[in-house]
């Protein structure tokens, strides 16, 4: 690969003194241009503070409500878990399992929650995920839940980017860092192996190990009584992997499914959704349909698949989720979603909707039991409403449980799709949330991975930009899922544009219907959706009043030298190749940077502690910019790996200059005024 000249190379250090010395001078000058920030920091830490939100359970099945809790009083959050009758309560009797606060001060740590996996079916022990401030990489370590302790003796992986399944109760797969080359090149593990209890992890089994140039390994245990399987396999890049169902000897037995589709074994079950076309004897099936097979006959070569869904130009699949004996089916149809029940059987499955929530609202299974009933755990909510929680049974009615508290008055605002014309004529929807006056308007998007932007209630949103009389547009952009594989791969590797002509045509639809001007828009977006921020600054600035990006991917020249860049090859592609490299070239934010332009004041922000995401995007696009003369700001925080915070203090901050940037740069103060 040439090198170009980039004299910002040296903000590729993570933590030098001169690289936390500019940090720190950027910093400072973004909390002097945004002095009196703090009331807008206070609304929205009482908003993700609030101790009326619904509590969202993750059944164990073991007669428990499990659920990770955080607040003003516990800001790294408690683990806890209450029985199903108290949860049912206003206030619930909650069993603290552990309080992390009080880890971090036992240990002089800064430990953040990272998740559980806990022991089936016996869920008497755990294995929980702690992260140092926020990153990828976690410590893991086994806790007693009888107890109430880690497990003194028990087993524990040091701080590395690591994946752990339960075997039995004295035995676990894990994929981790063992050394010198068990890393592939995306920096995830390359190696996993079964560890057994009182032997060191150097001396556990090796199971299986991928290739260098692969982006992870993988192996898990399916514990279902009367079905225990254990599966091991590969990811070859972001969306194709290949996988094997571990045989009684040992011997690896070929799940033979397209390597690009998603697949999910249930009992007696397989299913596939595909992600491009794939023929099966004279029958080729769509992308993104949902196909099912009796698993051990399709081991053993019979192709009998049934159609449980075909997608069509307006309707996607959008999730699965198994029942003891049901399947619970969730599609979008123009981004709005509904719940069908099927019933399988080896003839036909049957098939029943669930009833279908109000027009612009996203409803999705929180949780189910299927290990033991038919029960399931059901959330929906809307731009304007409020999350609502119920219980419901296959065959049975659904039963409130909980529904969120207000954050904002909504009164006299509305919800409305639109659909863009984009510049090769495909219509893109988006949605316009607000009051019927034009003014200020924060849009967002994200565009990628086949990652969908739905509908939902957001507090933050509503009392700190929509109650001051602003205007939320989400857009939905291709790259996303929100129509299929067919909608994202309209936007990967080379066809990438289509995504940034997408939202380019959103925000002029804005402008032509008379919601905003020009002048009054301003964007916001994280990751993906932050390079799609860069993208828009350097390719589009006339349509945008400010640009704010957050923990964003902003030179495509060395994505993939920095961090886990190397495994989003299949998305965007390969900077190394040089037909490809002109792709990536044509939409580098960081590479398109020129003097003169009409730029829009940007925010760039992101996080010393992102080991997904390298903050030297934002560093150097920052000094870029600098470089020009251009009215650019800049915040990194310590903590908060990619999701930028580690706390919801943090998270408070972060909004509250996002908001609060936009806010004054759409709407400057008149002469006089």
């Amino acid at each position: 690969m040439a090198v170009l000249d980039d004299a910002y190379l040296w903000l590729e250090a993570l933590d030098s003194p001169e690289v936390r010395r500019w940090v720190a001078d950027r910093n400072a000058e973004t909390f002097a241009a945004l002095a009196g920030f703090e009331p807008t920091r206070d609304a929205i830490r009482q908003v993700l503070d609030n101790k009326d939100r619904i509590p969202y359970p993750g059944w164990r099945g073991d007669g428990f409500y499990y659920d990770f809790w955080t607040d003003a009083d516990h800001p790294r959050g408690l683990w806890r878990r209450t029985t199903p009758s108290q949860y049912r309560l206003d206030k619930p009797e909650w069993d603290v399992l552990l309080d992390v606060d009080a880890l971090n001060a036992a240990e002089g740590e800064s430990w953040t929650w990272d998740g559980v996996t806990v022991l089936r079916p016996d869920y008497d022990r755990c294995l929980i995920s702690l992260s140092r401030g926020g990153a990828d990489a976690v410590v893991v370590r086994e806790f007693d839940l009888r107890e109430r302790a880690f497990v003194a003796d028990g087993f524990r992986v040091a701080e590395a980017k690591t994946d752990v399944s339960w075997i039995d109760a004295d035995h676990i797969f894990v994929a981790t860092d063992f050394g010198p080359g068990s890393l592939t090149s995306s920096g995830y593990p390359r190696v996993v192996k079964r560890w057994r209890r009182g032997t060191p992890l150097a001396q556990a089994e090796l199971v299986h190990e991928g290739l260098a140039d692969d982006v992870a390994v993988r192996a898990f245990h399916d514990p279902t009584p009367g079905y225990e399987r254990d599966f091991i396999g590969r990811f070859l890049d972001f969306f194709r992997s290949e996988f094997y169902l571990l045989a009684a000897n040992g011997d690896p037995v070929g799940i033979d499914v397209p390597a690009d589709a998603r697949w999910d074994v249930h009992r007696d079950w397989l299913l596939i959704r595909p992600r491009s076309p794939w023929t099966v004897g004279d029958v080729t099936y769509p992308p993104g349909a949902l196909l099912a097979a009796e698993f051990e006959p399709y081991l053993s070569g019979r192709r009998e698949l049934h159609v449980l869904f075909n997608p069509d130009d307006h309707t996607s699949l959008s999730d699965w989720t198994w029942t003891r004996n049901h399947l619970l089916l969730v599609t979008m149809t123009d981004v709005k979603t509904r719940i069908d029940i099927l019933t399988p059987d080896p003839a036909d499955w049957r098939r029943r909707p669930m009833p279908s929530p109000d027009e612009f609202d996203h409803t999705w299974i929180v949780d189910t039991d299927p290990d033991n009933d038919d029960s399931y755990l059901i959330s929906s909510t809307g731009f304007l409403r409020p999350p609502s929680l119920g219980l419901g049974t296959v065959g049975g009615a659904v039963t409130l449980l909980k529904r969120e508290p207000t954050a904002f008055d909504a009164d006299g605002m509305e919800v409305r799709q639109f659909f863009a014309v984009s510049a090769d004529g495909t219509r893109v929807p988006y949605f316009v949330v607000g009051g019927a006056t034009a003014g200020p308007t924060l849009l967002t998007g994200y565009g990628g991975f086949e990652i969908s932007m739905t509908p939902g209630y957001d507090g933050v949103i509503g009392r700190s930009w929509l109650s001051r009389g602003g205007t939320y547009a989400v857009a939905n952009i291709r790259g996303g899922g929100e129509y299929g594989p067919a909608w994202h791969r309209a936007a990967q590797r080379e066809n990438r544009p289509r995504a940034y002509e997408d939202f380019a045509a959103v925000a002029a639809d804005l402008a032509a219907r008379g919601i905003t001007t020009p002048a009054e828009l301003g964007i916001q977006g994280g990751s993906n959706g932050g390079l799609l921020m860069g993208v828009m600054l350097t390719r589009y600035p006339q349509l945008f009043g400010a640009i704010v990006a957050t923990v964003p991917l902003l030179d495509m020249r060395r994505y993939t030298q920095l961090l886990a860049g190397k495994s989003w090859i299949a998305e965007y592609g390969d900077p190394d190749d040089e037909t490809e490299w002109s792709h990536l070239r044509s939409f580098s934010p960081y590479h398109a940077v020129r003097p003169g332009r009409p730029y829009p004041p940007t925010l760039l922000i992101t996080s010393t502690r992102d080991d997904r995401v390298h903050p030297a995007h934002a560093r150097k696009m920052t000094a870029r910019l600098r470089e020009y003369g251009y009215d650019v700001s800049y915040y990194e925080n310590v903590e908060g790996g990619h999701g930028g915070a580690a706390d919801n203090e943090q998270h408070a901050t972060l909004w509250a200059l996002t908001l609060e940037f936009l806010w004054r740069k759409l709407t400057p103060p008149r002469p006089g005024g």
